[in-house]
C-alpha cells in the first residue's frame, strides 16, 4: 500500500492520497487545494475509489464537493457528524469569514466502526473521539492515519465543540497505542511519526 502526504490550506492541514498497485485510490480528508490534490492523482494515475474523512473541520474538507464532482465519488464520514458537514458553526468555518461559511454536501456513506474493503484496498476503522465526538482514524497494514487525534509529539485540540482532553488521551491509548510500535502514524498536521515513538517520547503520555 503506498500513501502520499498533500499539504493544504492556510494552515498545512495534510491530504492522503493511498492507493494499491492495482491501481485503485482512496483520498483522505481534502482540506483544500482541489486542483493541486487533482494533479497528484493524475500523477500517480489511480482511479479514485471514495472520499474518507476522519473529522469535519473546515480545514480537513474544503475539497471535498469539488473532488467529489469531479471524480464521481462517494464520501465517507462519522454518523456523528455527518450534518456538520454543512453547518458553518459546527464545522468551524463560520470563524474565518473569508471561508464565507462552508457548506459541503452531506455524506452518502456513515461510517461503521469496522473493516472495510473498497475495492481491494482494506483499513480498519476505529473510533478516536476528544477532539471532537465524531473522529476516526483509519488503519491499514503498516500506517494508520489519525486525523487530528495524535500529532507527532502532541495531541489534537480539546478546546473545540465536543473537544474533551480525557476522551482523546483514552482514544489514543485504547485505539492507537495498541497498534504494533514500527506501525506509521500520518497525522492532520505536520510530520510523520511512530506508535512507538509516541509512546516513549510524547509528553502527555510521559509526564
Amino acid at each position: 500500500m503506498n500513501i502520499k502526504q498533500i499539504p493544504t490550506g492556510p494552515i498545512q492541514e495534510n491530504c492522503y492520497l493511498v492507493w494499491n498497485d492495482a491501481g485503485e485510490l482512496l483520498i483522505i480528508d481534502p482540506g483544500a487545494d482541489a486542483s493541486l490534490i487533482q494533479r497528484q492523482v493524475e500523477a500517480i494515475q489511480a482511479k479514485p475509489l471514495a472520499i474518507l474523512l476522519t473529522h469535519t473541520h473546515y480545514d480537513h474538507i474544503g475539497a471535498v464537493d469539488e473532488l467529489r464532482n469531479v471524480y464521481q465519488i462517494p464520501v465517507y464520514v462519522s454518523p456523528l457528524e455527518n450534518a456538520w458537514l454543512s453547518d458553518p458553526v459546527l464545522n468551524l468555518s463560520s470563524r474565518h469569514p473569508e471561508l464565507g461559511g462552508l457548506i459541503v454536501q452531506p455524506a452518502e456513506h456513515e461510517f461503521e466502526m469496522t473493516t472495510y474493503e473498497l475495492g481491494s484496498i482494506h483499513f480498519k476503522v476505529v473510533p478516536t473521539p476528544g477532539h471532537s465526538h465524531g473522529s476516526v482514524s483509519f488503519i491499514f497494514d503498516t500506517f494508520v492515519v489519525s486525523g487530528d487525534a495524535l500529532f507527532k509529539g502532541s495531541i489534537g485540540r480539546t478546546d473545540l465543540h465536543t473537544g474533551n482532553l480525557e476522551q482523546l488521551l483514552t482514544s489514543i491509548q485504547t485505539q492507537l497505542f495498541v497498534l504494533p510500535d514500527e506501525t506509521v502514524v500520518y497525522s492532520g498536521h505536520g510530520e510523520l511519526t511512530t506508535i512507538g515513538w509516541e509512546k516513549q517520547t510524547n509528553p502527555f503520555f510521559n509526564r
